[in-house]
């Protein structure tokens, strides 16, 4: 029955949509149910924003609600095309795999990503739920969210690699380490021969959106060039536009 109502109040959506404004028995008739089932639907998403009452004889029009969650999904698609054009620059001048990951409770989620020239068979990272403890980007982003960290400390870190740091005492000085040079790595912790670097996406307000992260295999990405490649990222991230 639930699903029912959705259903419903979205076709009332769509009629409004269609006609600019409707009677509640206009509405009725679209959805072939009574007129008080149709007032009450109308009722409901008025009371989120979605619709208004034009007059006081029960017309109908769309809310400016919509508008908030249009504006919404404007952003979010904003944010994965710039995303991935980031990813592309960064990864054909690094020539390296270059991805923008998001934070899932203790974890990195990536969202975008590109290969860089003359890498063969990259690992295909995309919608991937990466340990936040053992990943550059994890790590950044655990670095820039308070709530996520006292979760961690709680939890039991499970080994990747035999060089996957493992205990909470650890894990809280490498994170306060990244916040302090602006950057973070990981040295074949998630997966042997293979290292990473991430940089924080800030917006304008200083919030961390997400993190840019590199990741190739150690004779390309080698520890000494963490500190100057993590330089060059900030610099192309600055200039995407969105991030600094």
């Amino acid at each position: 029955m639930g699903i029912q109502s959705v259903d419903r109040a979205a076709e009332a959506l769509e009629a409004l949509a269609a006609t600019g404004t409707a009677s509640v028995g206009q509405v009725a008739e679209r959805l072939g149910v009574h007129k008080s089932t149709a007032s009450r639907i109308l009722s409901s998403l008025a009371a989120h924003g979605l619709v208004e009452q034009r007059d006081a004889g029960g017309t109908y029009a769309l809310g400016f609600g919509l508008v908030r969650l249009a504006s919404a999904v404007t952003s979010r698609l904003d944010f994965s095309q710039i995303a991935q054009r980031l990813c592309d620059r960064v990864a054909e001048d690094l020539s390296l795999t270059a991805n923008v990951a998001v934070l899932d409770d203790v974890h990195a989620v990536n969202v975008s990503q590109a290969v860089g020239t003359g890498l063969l068979a990259p690992r295909h990272y995309v919608g991937l739920r990466t340990p936040g403890h053992a990943t550059s980007s994890g790590k950044m982003l655990l670095a820039h969210s308070e709530s996520a960290r006292q979760t961690i400390a709680g939890l039991t870190l499970e080994p990747h690699t035999e060089r996957t740091i493992t205990h909470t005492d650890g894990l809280e000085a490498e994170l306060a380490r990244a916040r302090g040079q602006d950057w973070a790595a990981s040295n074949e912790e998630w997966e042997q021969h293979i290292t990473a670097v991430a940089v924080p996406l800030r917006l304008p307000d200083g919030t961390v959106e997400a993190a840019l992260t590199v990741t190739g295999p150690t004779h390309s990405l080698p520890p000494d060039a963490f500190a100057r490649t993590a330089q060059r990222m900030r610099g192309l991230a600055t200039a995407s536009g969105r991030w600094s």
